[in-house]
């Protein structure tokens, strides 16, 4: 179903507002780029015309909209729109399990697309849902009848595939490894061995702080003839994407000027 497509007599429209990649990530001081480098004019009109909003984060909501308003005007003031915490637990513990507490309180969240209005669903960066939180809120809307769009922008799991030469045909995020070094050295060798295996690429994050301290476990632990890419920044000036076998990786010194503290992917392939 399109953007435009007429929905069901009486209800909203969801609507999945991809936001730049850029949150955080931006010198003191720094001019951010104009959105319409980064989102197409459907997703910023969209967004343009939503007053409520349900979100990762308030304040990084409120930030991307004056972006949006700085682009092509917005439909509300901003401290007049209705923006949406979810719950903490949906931070903490992530909200793709579905729990009685997740779904009841998704649909509270949910009650102005009841009552007919179109509703927002933003994370801090990237698209809502897929490694951010909002699934329970997806679940909820489909639950109710709702109908649900999700538009086009940024997603860095993809965008670092796409850049890594690894196989795009079959794939799989695994989100974080253990923090524990032997735990993590498991991890890795069992991510390893499916990949060689079935040829699927596994696609890893991390906290930016501890980048530095998984690349090196990574090429402590994968086999030499393993495929390892990672892309630091996408989307940021400063964004490097690097892919090659371990022994490279060592051979060349590849991570040396990585931009490691910046948001980035890690995948394994052969």
């Amino acid at each position: 179903m399109s953007a435009a497509s007429a929905t069901p007599k009486g209800l909203g429209t969801l609507y999945l507002v991809p936001t730049p990649l850029d949150f955080g990530c931006l010198p003191a001081g720094a001019i951010a780029e104009p959105l319409s480098q980064w989102l197409p004019g459907e997703t910023l009109s969209i967004a343009a015309r939503l007053t409520h909003w349900i979100t990762e984060n308030a304040k990084s909501t409120r930030a991307f909209l004056k972006r949006v308003d700085n682009a092509q005007g917005i439909a509300a003031v901003i401290s007049d729109m209705q923006i949406a915490e979810l719950p903490r637990e949906a931070h903490k513990k992530g909200d793709h399990t579905k729990t009685a507490s997740t779904d009841e309180a998704a649909r509270a969240l949910l009650g102005p697309a009841l009552k007919g209005l179109d509703m927002g669903l933003v994370s801090e960066a990237g698209m809502p849902a897929i490694a951010d939180p909002g699934s329970s809120i997806v679940r909820a809307a489909h639950a109710l009848g709702l109908p649900v769009v999700a538009l086009s922008g940024p997603m860095s799991l993809t965008l670092a595939l796409a850049a890594s030469g690894m196989n795009g045909q079959s794939f799989a995020f695994v989100g974080y490894v253990p923090q524990n070094a032997e735990e993590r050295v498991k991890r890795l060798r069992e991510l390893e061995a499916l990949t060689h295996k079935t040829g699927q690429t596994q696609i890893l994050i991390e906290t930016p702080y501890r980048n530095a301290a998984l690349l090196q476990s990574m090429l402590q632990t994968l086999q030499p003839v393993t495929r390892l890419a990672v892309s630091c920044g996408i989307h940021l000036p400063q964004h490097i994407a690097r892919s090659a076998q371990v022994v490279t990786w060592k051979q060349q010194n590849l991570s040396q000027a990585l931009p490691l503290a910046l948001p980035s992917v890690f995948l394994i392939g052969r």
